[in-house]
């Protein structure tokens, strides 16, 4: 092993710094994952509490760093403990890039390489939500570009019916049985209603954003999804996508916003934006 140099009793190595890297890539990847919840004040707790654990001990204080050690040795059982729901979050973020559903190999392979090719008329969509908007009727729809969602459509009632307008009018209708739930749309064709999604736990969200809209988000968060919400209160739209959402879109970009996703062609950078005022109130 080749050493750079030495600092006191240290000998430093390109390993060193590799290993430095990576372990604060890490770190910064973990905080990303738990931000704006309060699990971060946790984790940054344990992280200083570590920190001065290898002090002390790097130092030969015996008596505090064996009762750190003490602590530091129940640390991972108590972390999981603590931090099961982000544990649960960073293992769907990772089986949503390597899902492949069952006899859909080929078809994934195909849409890696060419793209989306389903006959998926979008404009059915927009009409629909022009119409829900107008009459201020709360939604929520979620795309998915090549993933079944079988673990959340079967939370709802299958329906597997192509996409027309008054069907989602029919389905998002105040007196439908299934109007309370998301209706998830795939390979253009809609695969269930009433479906239950993930309530996302960003404290950093809008306060007046409710039930409907946060779990838009927590879907986008924790599946390779777009999820659109409209609200029942104000009649106002928003596009959410791996953690983040788009509000004060025209439905001439909202349609933009569906296909790019649909064709992988969308934007990498996903910004918050309010080109609308800040209503009082959604659900």
């Amino acid at each position: 092993m080749i050493f750079l140099f030495k600092l006191g009793f240290l000998e430093v190595s390109w390993v060193d710094f590799v290993d430095v890297a990576l372990v604060g890539i890490l770190l910064y990847q973990v905080y990303k994952l738990i931000r704006g919840s309060i699990a971060v004040n946790i984790f940054l707790g344990i992280l200083a509490l570590y920190l001065v654990y290898l002090i002390v001990r790097a130092a030969q204080m015996e008596l505090l760093a064996t009762i750190l050690g003490q602590f530091m040795g129940v640390g991972v059982l108590a972390m999981i403990i603590l931090f099961q729901p982000e544990i649960r979050k960073f293992l769907l973020l990772i089986g949503r890039t390597t899902e492949i559903n069952r006899g859909s190999l080929l078809k994934s392979i195909v849409n890696w390489r060419t793209g989306y090719h389903d006959d998926f008329d979008v404009h059915q969509v927009i009409e629909a939500v022009k119409n829900l908007k107008a009459t201020r009727t709360g939604a929520l729809i979620v795309f998915s570009r090549d993933m079944e969602l079988k673990f959340y459509a079967e939370t709802g009632d299958p329906v597997d019916a192509e996409v027309t307008k008054r069907l989602l009018l029919s389905i998002f209708n105040k007196n439908s049985p299934l109007h309370d739930g998301a209706a998830i749309i795939y390979q253009g064709r809609i695969k269930a209603a009433r479906c239950v999604l993930p309530v996302s736990e960003n404290d950093h969200l809008p306060p007046h954003f409710g039930l409907r809209h946060r779990s838009a988000i927590g879907m986008s968060e924790t599946t390779d999804t777009l999820v659109m919400a409209i609200s029942e209160e104000t009649g106002r739209l928003i596009l959410a996508r791996n953690g983040k959402f788009i509000r004060g879109l025209k439905l001439k970009q909202v349609e933009q916003r569906i296909l790019e996703y649909l064709h992988n062609t969308e934007p990498q950078n996903w910004e918050e934006v309010a080109e609308e005022p800040e209503p009082t109130e959604a659900n």
